[in-house]
């Protein structure tokens, strides 16, 4: 006869193998090697001596902790929490100084991480860190130069530690003012770019949508928008890409209302919003709300759009190649 309490014997076990499997995924922080620790094998003997003698020069002078790390892969970790244990475990700057930088590569995971000390956040800085892994680094990663990669990320980093105000140059090799190109904005991923623009361009565009469509409120829609067309689209595409977007909205929209405008089905349209207080477009219910402007709701529902909100990481950046 099976004892009782045999289920709950299985649902401890189940429960066990659950929490341990992830934790049995994340692969050991490697031993501290020295100021380059070429776990994944990519740098030759020569590059390795070069930059420990670059790092070491720099620490003389200025007591900061510089280190490389590279593996070949992160087993699905994120970068930016393998790089948290690695920092945590070797400890690197001074106690009470927080100046240390920690240099990280995943080959097979094409994933690299500058993550750095509290102390220096306020000298390599998220957006210069973003600019190294961008301009200096991946151009190189990507033609399978990692040698010529780390070394010029280094020299980079060291630079900018040394001198905060300079200016990381192009891959181009022109220096001074950064490549002011359509998608140049915040050092976001890629992905969150996709993502975070899929959410804004969603709502505003919706909107957009129903002011051009919508006979009344349509004007009001187009004043009420163009704020949200300026700042938003900023995270996504830059300033630029922004200032773009806003012109482009701007002189497209009262375009197509126009052309619309002219269309029976809108004349209609605006006919029974006016005689009738309300009208049928495209299988919403538009009512004028005893004003011009008017209101819109569903056929047989009602809601809203809300939104707003963000992010801020600290201690470095992140990117691919």
């Amino acid at each position: 006869m099976r004892p009782r309490h045999a289920p709950q014997a299985w649902l401890t076990a189940v429960f066990t193998l659950l929490a341990v499997a992830p934790v049995a995924a994340v692969i050991p922080v490697p031993n501290l090697q020295g100021r380059v620790t070429d776990v994944a094998g990519i740098l030759s003997p020569a590059t390795r001596e070069h930059i420990s003698g670059l790092l070491k020069s720099h620490e003389t002078r200025t007591t900061n902790q510089v280190a490389v790390l590279t593996v070949p892969t992160l087993e699905g970790e994120t970068i930016e929490d393998f790089a948290t244990r690695v920092f945590d475990r070797w400890r690197l700057g001074q106690k009470g100084k927080d100046n240390g930088v920690l240099l990280i590569v995943a080959t097979n995971d094409r994933r690299m991480r500058i993550e750095v000390g509290y102390g220096l956040e306020g000298t390599l800085t998220d957006l210069s860190a973003g600019r190294i892994i961008r301009n200096v680094m991946a151009p190189r990663f990507k033609a399978n130069d990692f040698d010529g990669g780390v070394t010029a990320g280094v020299l980079a980093i060291i630079a900018q530690l040394e001198d905060p105000k300079a200016q990381i140059a192009a891959d181009d090799g022109s220096s001074g003012k950064e490549s002011d190109s359509f998608f140049q904005g915040p050092d976001l991923p890629l992905t969150e770019r996709i993502l975070i623009g899929c959410f804004i361009f969603g709502i505003i565009g919706l909107f957009t949508i129903i002011g051009v469509f919508t006979p009344g409120m349509g004007w009001f829609l187009y004043v009420f928008l163009i704020p949200f067309w300026a700042m938003f689209p900023i995270v996504v595409v830059g300033t630029r890409g922004a200032l773009i977007l806003l012109c482009t909205y701007l002189v497209a929209y009262p375009i197509a209302k126009i052309i619309i405008g002219r269309t029976d089905w809108f004349k209609k349209a605006a006919k029974d919003l006016k005689t009738k207080g309300s009208a049928h477009i495209g299988g919403f219910t538009f009512s004028s709300g005893g004003s011009s402007s008017g209101g819109w709701s569903s056929s047989g529902s009602s809601g809203g759009f809300s939104g707003g909100g963000g992010s801020s990481g600290g201690g470095g950046s992140s990117g691919s190649w």
